[in-house]
């Protein structure tokens, strides 16, 4: 890099609270708001229980990508960390899966968003996916103004979401102990068999993976071997407990069929489970927790999704233009826009239950390389056993094929066309800069 040339690395920007207040942004939203009425209507109350198994196999990944992270504290992700411990090809599959398991994820928020600020104020579902893609034009335009800025506005975020959900969790305790005997019985075996419960724990699984935000902004990160896996347990700590909190008021309070018939007419779920409650005026309070908390993901994902761009562009996976960086390091501004005309493209898709089952194939397989690549540490570098890799990597690829055959076949479909994509760009562009 010349002196009038580029910056190269991204500012070191945030701390412990910021950081982990960029994964709460990134994991309290979709998940609690719109897929837990997806999974209760594949596994039935027995979702409270996938919910937690999902939280076990989320914290043996978020071991290993904390010390991934914590020792390779670059932009990317486990795309870096497959190219840096495994092969050139499984960290740019990585990287491909990352990109569309995540676009997946953002357009399921972006959609939630519109459902639950349509509701909220009754507007007509012609306007559902129009407004949708405006608020992703209008995050992608906030993501470009640099993380300092966009962590004001996630913290900001963040306060008005677990607000909202707190309430609904008081409030809704009082119906759990009048119909919980009723509502929750049989907790199990499920309505959809035993493949119903593990396609659950599949769709919660993604529920709990913002954690990756975290290692993706590792290089913007301050002091990362000791902030990165602190902000990431925090995280999981907290969401693992208000996810299966959450889960089981709803599920308790107001009855399986609620939730699953609102996630397949309007991407509502949790607003229809507060609107059941006894006490009035609580699903507009959870309408707003939620309008506030999917613009919180699709941020995050914005922001996760450009840096892993960053991060291909640089390596040469993605065209040149993704690895630039704009005047003063605060955001790579091609990645970002690219970012943002993915997610707009898929929102047109209008419906949340393809685009969910979709992003959890995805990043299933992305997490399995992830704890592939933590086996892979050396030695010195390991701050965890490897069972817990082993743990982690086994989980991913066993709930990876409990999602509809259909989405798996063309999950696999695309790892192959990345592949071929892979071989043509290595030749279009070689740059050997983080080689």
């Amino acid at each position: 890099m010349t002196a009038s040339g580029p910056p190269f690395v991204l500012k070191r920007e945030l701390g412990v609270l910021g950081a982990t207040a960029m994964g709460l942004g990134s994991i309290i939203g979709t998940g609690v708001f719109v897929s837990i009425g997806i999974a209760a209507g594949a596994a039935g109350p027995a979702v409270i229980l996938a919910t937690a198994l999902a939280a076990v196999v989320a914290a043996c990944n978020a071991l290993s990508s904390a010390q991934l992270a914590a020792g390779h504290a670059v932009s990317g992700g486990t795309y870096e960390y497959g190219y840096r411990y495994l092969t050139p090809e499984l960290g740019f599959t990585a990287g491909w899966m990352f990109l569309c398991a995540k676009t997946a994820s953002a357009a399921t928020a972006v959609l939630g968003f519109s459902g639950y600020l349509l509701r909220l104020v009754g507007g007509a579902d012609a306007w559902h996916v129009p407004i949708a893609v405006t608020a992703t034009t209008a995050f992608t335009v906030l993501v470009l103004g640099g993380l300092k800025q966009s962590s004001v506005v996630n913290i900001s975020i963040v306060a008005v979401t677990i607000g909202s959900l707190a309430i609904f969790v008081l409030v809704g305790l009082l119906d759990l102990a009048r119909n919980g005997e009723r509502t929750l019985s049989p907790l199990f075996p499920t309505s959809g068999g035993v493949g119903g419960f593990f396609y659950a724990t599949a769709l919660m699984f993604v529920a709990y993976a913002g954690y990756a935000r975290i290692a993706t902004l590792g290089e913007e990160i301050k002091d990362p071997k000791r902030n990165i896996p602190l902000a990431i347990i925090i995280l999981l700590l907290v969401t693992a407990a208000l996810y299966i909190t959450v889960a089981a008021v709803a599920i308790g309070g107001a009855g399986v069929g609620v939730l699953s018939r609102a996630a397949e007419r309007s991407a509502t779920p949790l607003e229809a489970a507060a609107r059941a409650l006894s006490t009035p005026g609580i699903g507009s309070i959870i309408a707003i927790g939620a309008i506030t908390a999917m613009l919180g993901v699709l941020l995050n994902l914005i922001l996760g999704l450009s840096r892993v761009a960053l991060a291909m562009g640089r390596r040469g996976d993605l065209p040149p233009l993704f690895g630039r960086l704009n005047k003063d390091a605060s955001a790579p501004s091609a990645a970002v826009i690219g970012a943002g005309l993915a997610i707009g493209s898929l929102a047109l898709i209008g419906n949340v239950q393809t685009t969910w089952a979709f992003s959890a194939f995805s990043i299933l397989v992305y997490y399995a390389i992830t704890n592939l690549a933590a086996l892979r540490l050396p030695k010195a570098d390991r701050l965890y056993p490897p069972v817990i890799a082993w743990s982690g990597l086994g989980a991913c690829l066993f709930l990876a094929f409990f999602v509809p055959p259909p989405i798996w076949l063309i999950g696999l479909a695309l790892i192959g066309a990345g592949l071929v994509w892979h071989v043509i760009a290595r030749r279009l562009w070689r740059r050997g800069q983080l080689e």
